[in-house]
């Protein structure tokens, strides 16, 4: 009977194994496909030129040079507001904020906040950033708009990364007379670093990739010169893709695939660099 128990746990054991990779094949293989797909179709068009100059014929010829660097500077400005307030209002939830029905409503609110589809968020900053404060269609508007999209999945992963942090760490840097602050900034916060980078790194793609928010706060459909300050407008990959896929008649097919190829290279280098950081932080924790 025993024996008969045995394997038929390794019968069911196998079966969910085979199950699980054929379900990480299933998940994998369309993904890889579409890159390949891409790099295909795209990697003809891809070239110096195409990367460092400027767009002409209606953007049917020459490069994308403005669209890249301004994807490059909301990307920027976007980790300049959302980071710090991020990382702080996690603090202020896993370190600081009682335990009751408004900390728990706050933490409810901020996942339901996650998400809202970012149509909304681009005419929340339509109203508020370009109309409201005057700051125009720019690149501080758009920027302000994607922070506040990416904020809660920041304070999200980077409250979590906190709270994994095991609390003897805390108990004992206080028994050593530490206060509560130099606790959070010289032991729980390196050791949550790869948590707090992994959600970093996820709001920032995020507003790397989307298109509408800069539609209606920051991004213009065909600028030939780079911005000159943050209250200009800005070519980026993303709306600089929609429009030539969707807007301009007769585009070389090549282009429009060779702008997704150079986005995806975009994408995939901040999460290259974000593997190597989280790599280090990781091999300098204590547990």
């Amino acid at each position: 009977m025993k024996r008969f128990f045995s394997i038929d746990r390794d019968i069911v054991q196998r079966l969910g194994f085979s199950f699980l990779t054929i379900m990480a094949v299933v998940t994998v293989v369309p993904i890889i496909s579409v890159v390949i797909y891409i790099i295909v179709q795209g990697g003809p068009a891809v070239s110096w030129e195409f990367i460092s100059a400027m767009p002409h014929d209606g953007m049917r010829a020459g490069g994308i040079l403005p669209a890249i660097i301004g994807t490059i500077y909301l990307t920027i400005g976007t980790a300049v507001f959302s980071v710090p307030l991020g990382i702080a209002a996690a603090i202020y939830l896993s370190e600081y904020a009682p335990d009751n029905r408004l900390t728990q409503l706050i933490r409810v609110a901020i996942i339901n906040l996650a998400g809202i589809p970012s149509v909304v968020y681009g005419l929340f900053g339509l109203g508020l950033f370009v109309l409201f404060l005057k700051f125009g269609t720019s690149i501080l508007a758009a920027s302000l708009t994607l922070s506040i999209m990416t904020l809660p999945v920041i304070i999200s992963a980077s409250e979590e990364a906190l709270r994994s942090v095991p609390q003897p760490f805390r108990t004992v840097s206080i028994s050593l007379g530490g206060t509560r602050w130099q606790t959070i900034r010289r032991i729980v916060l390196p050791e949550a670093l790869p948590g707090i980078l992994t959600g970093v790194i996820l709001g920032l793609e995020r507003a790397a990739g989307e298109t509408a928010p800069i539609l209606f706060t920051g991004a213009a459909f065909f600028l030939p010169r780079l911005p000159g300050s943050v209250f200009d407008a800005t070519m980026a990959l993303p709306y600089h893709l929609f429009v030539i896929s969707t807007q301009v008649p007769e585009m070389p097919i090549q282009i429009q695939y060779g702008t997704a190829l150079v986005l995806i290279v975009f994408v995939l280098g901040m999460n290259i660099i974000a593997t190597v950081v989280r790599s280090r932080a990781r091999a300098k924790r204590q547990w």
